[in-house]
Protein backbone atom coordinates (compact mmCIF):
# COMPACT_ATOMS: atom_id res chain seq x y z
CA UNK A 1 0.00 0.00 0.00
CA UNK A 2 1.62 3.09 -0.99
CA UNK A 3 2.32 5.90 1.33
CA UNK A 4 0.64 9.35 0.63
CA UNK A 5 1.78 10.95 3.78
CA UNK A 6 4.09 11.02 6.55
CA UNK A 7 4.72 13.25 9.53
CA UNK A 8 5.54 13.00 13.11
CA UNK A 9 5.52 9.37 13.16
CA UNK A 10 1.83 9.05 11.30
CA UNK A 11 1.90 7.38 8.45
CA UNK A 12 -0.91 7.50 5.70
CA UNK A 13 -1.64 4.98 3.30
CA UNK A 14 -4.32 4.69 0.48
CA UNK A 15 -5.30 1.61 -1.77
CA UNK A 16 -5.62 3.03 -5.57
CA UNK A 17 -6.66 0.58 -7.95
CA UNK A 18 -7.89 -2.03 -6.02
CA UNK A 19 -12.06 -2.17 -6.14
CA UNK A 20 -12.28 -5.63 -6.01
CA UNK A 21 -11.53 -5.74 -1.97
CA UNK A 22 -12.07 -1.91 -1.43
CA UNK A 23 -15.02 -0.47 -3.07
CA UNK A 24 -15.56 2.99 -0.89
CA UNK A 25 -12.72 5.26 -1.01
CA UNK A 26 -10.60 5.23 1.89
CA UNK A 27 -7.27 6.07 3.69
CA UNK A 28 -5.33 4.12 6.27
CA UNK A 29 -3.77 5.97 9.15
CA UNK A 30 -0.81 4.14 11.41
CA UNK A 31 1.20 5.60 14.44
CA UNK A 32 2.73 3.37 16.07
CA UNK A 33 0.82 0.42 17.20
CA UNK A 34 -2.21 1.96 16.46
CA UNK A 35 -4.59 1.94 13.15
CA UNK A 36 -7.41 3.42 11.46
CA UNK A 37 -9.31 3.59 8.71
CA UNK A 38 -11.49 6.78 7.58
CA UNK A 39 -13.41 7.57 4.02
CA UNK A 40 -12.13 11.04 2.06
CA UNK A 41 -14.88 13.13 4.56
CA UNK A 42 -12.83 12.49 7.33
CA UNK A 43 -15.72 9.69 8.78
CA UNK A 44 -13.79 6.62 11.20
CA UNK A 45 -14.87 3.35 10.12
CA UNK A 46 -12.67 1.07 12.12
CA UNK A 47 -9.59 1.15 14.52
CA UNK A 48 -8.26 3.06 17.07
CA UNK A 49 -5.93 6.29 16.77
CA UNK A 50 -5.21 8.61 19.96
CA UNK A 51 -6.03 12.26 19.53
Amino acid sequence: MPIVSQFYGVIVRMYYDDMKHHNMPHIHIQYNDYKAVYNFNGKYIKGNIPK
